[in-house]
């Protein structure tokens, strides 16, 4: 299944940690590479990643949050589906990656599949500031609970 998505890592002091991130890898249970985003005097102040398929993301914050941050109150990552509005924002909360609520935005969940044979959906974050319909949202009990990322 085809499903385009961006991943963002924006971390201080984390060249180290996110080297080997830059490597192919094909004992990780995501896949990509995450490219270095250079500033204006060529300082690495972040990490881009482009995903394709649905099951090339499996996995990706799970380790995430097992990697030796040196200061993981900087690590955001910004993740942005095919179907988003904008990029959704996770940071560490003790030693998860959770989302953050943006303001004027609402992730929007469909039910869960009927078997395991369905990957998770990541669900959609529209904007709710731009007068248009948003779709009915899913009751918590009836979404998927695996994590999609």
């Amino acid at each position: 299944m085809s499903r385009d998505a961006e991943v963002i890592v924006l971390a201080r002091g984390a060249d180290e940690v996110m080297e080997p991130l830059t490597r192919e890898d094909l004992e990780r249970t995501w896949r990509g590479r995450f490219m270095p985003i250079a500033g204006h005097w060529g300082y690495e102040f972040g990490w881009a990643l482009e995903l394709e398929k649905v099951r090339a993301r499996k996995g990706l914050l799970k380790h995430l949050e097992s990697l030796p941050w040196p200061r993981p109150e900087t690590v955001q990552v910004l993740l942005r589906d095919q179907d988003d509005d904008c990029f959704g924002l996770w940071m560490f909360h003790g030693d998860r990656l959770v989302e953050v609520p943006i303001a004027r935005t609402e992730r929007f969940h469909q039910p869960a599949p009927p078997d395991e044979d369905f990957e998770p959906d990541p669900g959609m974050l529209l904007r709710t500031d731009q007068g248009t319909a948003l779709p009915d949202q899913t009751p918590e009990e009836l979404r998927d609970t695996r994590p999609p990322w």
